[in-house]
C-alpha cells in the first residue's frame, strides 16, 4: 500500500514541472511509488481498479472537479490533493465535500511541508480504513515483543533454525508467523470470551452484515452450523431439516439425539439441486410428517434451510419466515456471504428485515468461500433475542483455544471491504462479470454449426437481477415450480454440456467430467461437476482476463473434441493412469461410451427417484452413531443393503448431499436409492477414472463396495 497517483497535463509550464519533479523525489525518498497520468478519465479508472493507491494528487487548473464525484461513492476516505497556483480561486460545490479534499500550491518554498502533509494524510487514511482488531494486530506485530509463550515457533524464529524450516518461513513471509500469536496476549482481548478488541470486531461485523449479534468462527461453517444446532435443539427435540443439507448438519444430528423431520427439495434431470416447495413449509404439511414419523416426534423448535443451494438458488426468505412456525430458524448461507450488499438480493437472505415476534433467525456464512478471507473463516449472524451466555458456551465447546488470529483478522477485513458503497461496487462488478460471461457463451452457442456449451438460465437475462424460476418456464427443469419462491444467483454460472434436452437423455452427449478433466489439465478448477453440468463461481476475485481464459479453454476443448483426438493426447493424465484401457481410444469414443451407459441406466430418472424417496428411519442418527462407536456395526456388500439399517452417512459427490443417513433402513419402497448407488458403482467399473466418490462406503478385498450396517 504505497502507490500515489498524480495527474497532470504534459503542457505544464516550467515552474509546475519543477515543483512536481521535486515532490515526486521527496515522496520516493519516503518509500512511496509514484504513478503518473495525463488524463483524468484514465486516472479515475486506475483509482477504481488499483486498491493500493493511498493518495491522489491532481493539477486542478487543467481538470474539472465534478468528474471526481463518482470516487466519493467508491472510496470517500482516499486523500485527494488539488494543486493550484496561489493566485487562483477554486470553484467548489457542496457535493465536492463528499470527497476527502486538501489543497497544495505550486510553491517550492512549501514543498517540504506539503510532503509531510501528504504522508500524514496517508497515515490517517490507513488508520481510518483498517478495522480495530486488525489494526491492533498489525501494531502488535510491528512492536517486536519478546514472547515466552505459545506458539512454539516464536514469531517464526524457530523455523529459521532449520534449512527446511527457513525455506518454509521465507516462502510464506515473516509477518505470517509474527501475527500467529498466543491467545494470552491481553491487548487483543479474547475470541473465546468475546471481550476487548475481539468483541469490537464482532460488533463491527454485526453492523456491517445487518445482524443483532455476530460471531467470528475460525474453523469453518461446518463448525458454525454445529454451534447453532447445539444452541437451538436439545436431546429429544424434533427439528426440521433440509434433506439437501450440508453434512455438518448431519454431524450435529449424530452428536445430539434429536428427531429429524425432513423437508424434501426438488431435483432436475441434470442433477441440479432445487428448492423446497412452498407447501413443505406449511403447518399442515409438517404435522402430516410428524404423524407419519416412525419415531416419536413433537412440534419442531428448530429448522435449518440451505440458502442458497450449491447451484445458486435463493429462496424468498420472507415467505419462509412468515410460514414456518418454529422458534429458531437457521439459514445455512455458506455460499452467499455477500447478499447484504446488493439490492438484487433483497428479501432473499436471512438477515434482511427483522425476526418475527419471538423468532430467532440464524445465518451462517463461509466468509472465505466468496468474500476475501482465509480458508476456515466463517461467521454466525443472529437476529432476535438470544441467551448470550448459553450461545457463548455452545461457541466455546466447538472452537479452538488456540485460534489463528490471521483468520479472525481476515473476517474483520472482509467486513471492512463490504461496508458502505465499496461493498456494493465490489459485488456489482462480480455480478456484471458473471452476466457478461453468460452472454459470451450464449453468443458462441448461437454461431456454432453443431454443438456448443449452454448456460442454465432463463432465455432472456438482464444485468443486475436474480432470475425467478417461474412455474411455466422450461429452462430450469423443475416440476411444479412455485411462483415468487426460488431465484437464480447471477454469480453462480452453471454450464451445460450436450446430452440432455427437455429432461431426457438424447442421442449425442458429452459427459461433463470429460470437460472438467480437460479444464483441470489446463489450469482451470471447476467448483462442481455433474453428469452434464459444470458450476463456476464468479466471486469478487474473478477478473475479466480469468473469465476470458476460461472461455478460451472451453473453445480449445471443442476444437480438440471435434478433431477426435486420442485420449492420450487430450487427457494424458487419464491415459497414464490406465494406459492399457485407453491405448487406442479416441475422445469421442470415450464420450459415447459413458453417455451410452447413462442412457442404459436412465440416469436422470434414477437420480430423481433416488433423491425423491427417503429410506425408513429405524433410529435417530445419534442412536445409530452410538451403536457404531460401540462396535455394533458390521460390513456387508453395498449390493446387499436392502433390509439393513445403515450405520453411516452415505453421500455421493457430486452433488454432495446425504442420500442415506445413519439409522435409515433401505426397504423395497426405497430400493431406488440402492439401485442408484449400484449404478454409480457399475459405471465406475466400466470406465476407469470416472468413479463417483461416495462417502460412507469402502472397497473390500473383492473390489466391491461395502458399507457398515447395524443389523
Amino acid at each position: 500500500m504505497n502507490d500515489i497517483l498524480i495527474t497532470y497535463h504534459n503542457r505544464l509550464n516550467e515552474q509546475k514541472k519543477l515543483f512536481l519533479n521535486k515532490l515526486t523525489q521527496l515522496l520516493n525518498e519516503q518509500g512511496f511509488n509514484i504513478i503518473t497520468s495525463s488524463s483524468l478519465n484514465d486516472s479515475i479508472s486506475t483509482l477504481k481498479h488499483n486498491a493500493r493507491i493511498v493518495s491522489y494528487i491532481v493539477d486542478w487548473e487543467s481538470n474539472n472537479l465534478s468528474e471526481l464525484e463518482e470516487l466519493a461513492e467508491i472510496n470517500p476516505d482516499l486523500p485527494i490533493f488539488l494543486i493550484n497556483t496561489n493566485h487562483n480561486e477554486l470553484d467548489l460545490e457542496l457535493s465536492n465535500f463528499k470527497l476527502n479534499l486538501d489543497f497544495l500550491q505550486y510553491d517550492q518554498h512549501l514543498i517540504s511541508e506539503d510532503t509531510k502533509r501528504i504522508a500524514s494524510a496517508i497515515t490517517s487514511y490507513l488508520n481510518v480504513i483498517t478495522p480495530p482488531f486488525t489494526k491492533e494486530l498489525m501494531r502488535y506485530v510491528n512492536s517486536n515483543k519478546y514472547t515466552f509463550c505459545t506458539p512454539g515457533h516464536m514469531g517464526g524464529t524457530a523455523f529459521t533454525r532449520s534449512p527446511v524450516g527457513a525455506y518454509f518461513h521465507d516462502f510464506f513471509g515473516a509477518n505470517t508467523f509474527k501475527a500467529d500469536i498466543s491467545i494470552s496476549v491481553p491487548e487483543l482481548g479474547s475470541l473465546l470470551d468475546h471481550t476487548g478488541l475481539h468483541k469490537e470486531a464482532e460488533e463491527f461485523i454485526a453492523e456491517t452484515f445487518n445482524s443483532d449479534h455476530s460471531y467470528i468462527v475460525t474453523n469453518g461453517t461446518s463448525t458454525a452450523n454445529k454451534m447453532v444446532g447445539l444452541y437451538s435443539a436439545g436431546e429429544g427435540d424434533t427439528i426440521l431439516v433440509d434433506r439437501n443439507c450440508h453434512k455438518s448438519i448431519c454431524h450435529f444430528m449424530m452428536m445430539t439425539d434429536v428427531v429429524p423431520i425432513y423437508l424434501r427439495p426438488t431435483r432436475n434431470a441434470y442433477g441440479i439441486l432445487g428448492g423446497i416447495p412452498q407447501s413443505e413449509f406449511t403447518s399442515a404439511s409438517i404435522q402430516a410428517k410428524i404423524d407419519a414419523s416412525s419415531i416419536y416426534a413433537e412440534w419442531p423448535s428448530y429448522a435449518v434451510i440451505t440458502n442458497s443451494t450449491y447451484d445458486g438458488l435463493l429462496y424468498n426468505t420472507e415467505y419462509i419466515k412468515r410460514t414456518l412456525k418454529v422458534n429458531k430458524l437457521h439459514f445455512d448461507s455458506a455460499w452467499v456471504p455477500y447478499t447484504n450488499f446488493h439490492p438484487i438480493y433483497k428479501g432473499k437472505y436471512g438477515m434482511c428485515n427483522s425476526a418475527l415476534g419471538e423468532q430467532i433467525i440464524f445465518e451462517t456464512h463461509s466468509t472465505h468461500k466468496l468474500l476475501a478471507a482465509f480458508s476456515q473463516a466463517s461467521m454466525i449472524h443472529i437476529k432476535g433475542k438470544i441467551d448470550k451466555d448459553v450461545m457463548d458456551e455452545c461457541y466455546m465447546m466447538h472452537t479452538s483455544t488456540s485460534p489463528l488470529y490471521q483468520i479472525t483478522a481476515s473476517c474483520e477485513i472482509a467486513a471492512a471491504m463490504m461496508r458502505g458503497e465499496r461493498g456494493y461496487h465490489l459485488i456489482n462488478r462480480a455480478v456484471k462479470r458473471g452476466t457478461n460471461f453468460r452472454k459470451e457463451i450464449k453468443k458462441l452457442r448461437e454461431t456454432a454449426h453443431d454443438w456448443y456449451f449452454d448456460v442454465w438460465q432463463p432465455d432472456e437475462i438482464h444485468e443486475a437481477e436474480c432470475w425467478e424460476l417461474k412455474p411455466n418456464d422450461n429452462w430450469h427443469g423443475f416440476k411444479n415450480q412455485d411462483a415468487n419462491h426460488i431465484y437464480l444467483d447471477p454469480m453462480k454460472v452453471t454450464l451445460l454440456t450436450p446430452g440432455i434436452e427437455n429432461n431426457q437423455l438424447v442421442e449425442f452427449g458429452i459427459p461433463a467430467e470429460i470437460v472438467s478433466m480437460f479444464l483441470d489439465l489446463h489450469g482451470v478448477i471447476v467448483e462442481k461437476t455433474g453428469p452434464y453440468s459444470l458450476l463456476f463461481l464468479f466471486s469478487i476475485g474473478i477478473s475479466r482476463p480469468k473469465s476470458m481464459k476460461l472461455l478460451t479453454i472451453l473453445n480449445d476443448f471443442k476444437a480438440a473434441f471435434d478433431a477426435n483426438l486420442s485420449v492420450r493426447e487430450m487427457l494424458p493424465n487419464l491415459y497414464q493412469e490406465y494406459p492399457q484401457f485407453y491405448r487406442k481410444m479416441r475422445i469421442q469414443e470415450l464420450a459415447s461410451r459413458i453417455h451410452n451407459l447413462m442412457k442404459e441406466y436412465d440416469l436422470p430418472t434414477m437420480m430423481y427417484h433416488a433423491f425423491d424417496c427417503l429410506p425408513e428411519i429405524s433410529m435417530t442418527p445419534h442412536q445409530a452413531f452410538q451403536k457404531l462407536i460401540k462396535g455394533k456395526a458390521k460390513f456387508i456388500k453395498l449390493s446387499e443393503l436392502e433390509g439393513h439399517t445403515s450405520a453411516v452417512m452415505v453421500l455421493p459427490y457430486p452433488p454432495g448431499v446425504p442420500l442415506i443417513m445413519p439409522g435409515e433402513r433401505i426397504t423395497s419402497s426405497s430400493r431406488k436409492v440402492l439401485d442408484y448407488l449400484i449404478m454409480l458403482e457399475k459405471i465406475g467399473r466400466e470406465v476407469p477414472g470416472f468413479e463417483t466418490d461416495i462417502h460412507g462406503v469402502e472397497t473390500d478385498e473383492d473390489g466391491d463396495l461395502s458399507i457398515k450396517v447395524l443389523d
